[in-house]
């Protein structure tokens, strides 16, 4: 039996050499930049940082922070997952202390319309929402148009969700 990380390499060169893996990737990471542009223009009021987390595979993302969450030291992550291939939103805190007292309070509660994640601690997220499952990137506007209806659904039912439990935040 040979070695996992050696052969894992082997497989790895090979599909680069083929090309497809790096026209994929750079097709990923453009449209990503196209995307954290599209909600800088098209959301004024929020803010979004200027950096894109590339990740290693595993996730590319970057942050909106609408100024009632970000007041509460929480942000909007959009997320490209690779492993479930699909696009994903969070509400993230800005530390895993932050997070693990939000978790409790929304636990608490009992709100449900959102994936409470297990352990908050040990993630990079509170709440997790799939956008596009499975997403066509032949059609890049409409793509971005689901993401885009989706954020902005879920950015307003957890603002709701906080201004109708204040003091859950």
């Amino acid at each position: 039996m040979g070695n996992l990380f050696a052969d894992s390499m082997e497989d790895f060169k090979t599909q680069l050499e083929e090309g497809r893996i790096s026209i994929a990737y750079q097709g990923i990471t453009g449209f990503f930049r196209e995307l954290r542009s599209h909600f800088e223009k098209s959301c004024p009021d929020y803010e979004i940082p200027g950096n894109i987390y590339y990740g290693f595979l595993d996730m590319t993302y970057f942050s909106i922070l609408p100024p009632f969450l970000k007041d509460r030291g929480l942000k909007i992550a959009v997320v490209f997952v690779y492993d479930a291939f699909r696009f994903e939103v969070w509400l993230s805190g800005r530390n895993r202390g932050v997070q693990q007292a939000v978790s409790q309070s929304i636990q608490h509660s009992g709100w449900q319309t959102y994936h409470l994640t297990p352990e908050p601690r040990k993630a990079d997220s509170v709440l997790d929402h799939v956008l596009v499952e499975d997403p066509d990137f032949s059609d890049l506007d409409d793509l971005t148009a689901k993401i885009e209806s989706g954020t902005l659904e879920f950015i307003q039912a957890v603002v709701d969700f906080f201004a109708d439990h204040p003091d859950q935040a």
